[in-house]
């Protein structure tokens, strides 16, 4: 056979398990596994691994009316640098991506300018209920998100009858921001000024978990199934641990990896996101429940915002920390330590998305599936360094950390967009498709 691209002598991690062997690329499709053939390109990848591309389901590139935070070109190159070859973008731009001219606008501003495959989720209103069932169906979205707290204006979307009309809408599952807007209201002279630690106690563990029961008893009633966004605590997972049937979450790498005792006194404000980074015993608890396989997906949740930003006073401080560019490494480095095996990393980050969110063609390394792959050097010991990060923001709350384990090569549907640190010629990002837009 002759192929445009030849991956060979790299271990290839395949649905069946790693396996020491090549793959072949033609017209952006996987085309063989373990046969030999000319190329237009081959790549040695002998010592590195290859895996399935990741996909990095929670992002916030900030572009249109933010970006001097970023834009969807810087924050998809970040992403590629970062071994991620496809992320789902959030709504909460200026303005809200909650209508069908703004996927539109975000789709056109996308083209040939994000480095990455990308999606745009549409943002639920008060309003636009009566749509949602239209414009989950466009092609280029990710489905419908929720923030049910930790959010202003018309994205905020907080009361039960509010929520049951735009979980009424549509089939598509559901993406949901879940804190307690009332408790959170009620909590808030729980904020010491100047004391980004006394976050986790404003935004408490009862206020997740308040949100998550009462939006799955909604999905319930509207036999809707959802995706609960960055879950912070132990028992959010163990609760829905017996929904499983109708709710999926997420996990993030820097509230598996972050503790609030180190964190806040040695990053500030730096480490305030919503949800909050909690307790040493809060991340275990995570794990744990990582462990146990209720996390389906690991997301990001890249939310940039520019240092001068970062250093207002808390609370006047906004939430939200730059991390698609991390994802990989923090992972690669938690495999490295024992902390969870590559096979889970890779159903978190690729078969996961796919499952979860019935993804065309990705998720997976197999004939006929986009040639996307996340190449990484398992031994490769370094350190995370600000030259290195792309975001337009500049900084990182794991800026100084070592790591084993690095991103060294970032392929998009056969075409080599970055290698050992250095970007292709050209931006090659396309609509991502799904199976409910495509044939459903």
């Amino acid at each position: 056979m002759t192929f445009d691209l030849l991956l060979k002598n790299g271990t290839v991690h395949l649905p069946a398990g790693p396996v020491q062997t090549s793959v072949g690329v033609i017209a952006g499709k996987i085309a063989a596994i373990g046969v030999a053939g000319d190329a237009g390109e081959t790549i040695d990848c002998t010592g590195l691994d290859i895996l399935p591309g990741v996909i990095d389901t929670q992002v916030h590139f900030r572009e249109p009316g933010l970006v001097h935070k970023e834009d969807l070109e810087s924050g998809a190159r970040a992403a590629v640098l970062g071994g991620v070859t496809a992320v789902f973008e959030m709504p909460n731009t200026k303005p809200n991506t909650d209508s069908a001219d703004a996927i539109a606008d975000k789709l056109a501003r996308a083209h040939h300018r994000m480095w990455c495959d990308h999606a745009f989720y549409v943002g639920a209103t008060n309003h636009n209920a009566a749509d949602l069932a239209e414009l989950e169906r466009m092609p280029g979205t990710a489905g419908v998100k929720i923030f049910m707290g930790a959010s202003t204006g018309d994205l905020l979307v907080s009361e039960d009858a509010s929520l049951a009309a735009v979980l009424a809408s549509g089939h598509r599952r559901v993406a949901i921001h879940a804190e307690d807007e009332d408790r959170m209201n009620a909590r808030a002279d729980e904020r010491v000024p100047g004391d980004p630690s006394s976050h986790p106690v404003w935004r408490d563990d009862e206020s997740a978990l308040l949100a998550t029961k009462r939006i799955v008893a909604l999905a319930r009633a509207a036999r809707r199934r959802i995706h609960v966004l960055h879950i912070t605590t132990p028992a959010e997972l163990e609760f829905l641990s017996a929904h499983k049937d109708i709710v999926t979450c997420e996990v993030t790498p820097q509230h598996l990896t972050l503790a609030g005792e180190e964190a806040y006194p040695r990053l500030g404000t730096l480490a305030q996101m919503n949800p909050p980074i909690r307790s040493g015993a809060h991340r275990d608890g995570l794990w744990h429940w990582v462990d146990q396989g209720v996390a389906d997906i690991l997301g990001s949740d890249h939310a940039p915002h520019t240092l001068e930003e970062k250093a207002k006073p808390y609370p006047g401080s906004p939430s939200g920390m730059p991390g698609v560019q991390t994802l990989l490494p923090l992972m690669l480095n938690h495999v490295a330590e024992g902390r969870t095996t590559l096979a889970r990393v890779i159903d978190l980050t690729s078969a996961g998305p796919q499952r979860v969110f019935g993804i065309v063609g990705k998720g997976r390394i197999a004939v006929g599936y986009d040639a996307d792959f996340s190449v990484v050097d398992l031994k490769a010991r370094w350190t995370i360094t600000e030259d290195w990060l792309a975001s337009r923001c500049g900084w990182s709350p794991f800026t100084g950390m070592e790591l084993t384990g690095r991103p060294i090569g970032t392929i998009v549907r056969g075409h080599r967009v970055m290698w050992d640190g250095a970007l292709a010629g050209a931006a090659v990002g396309e609509p991502i498709r799904f199976e409910a837009v495509e044939f459903g």
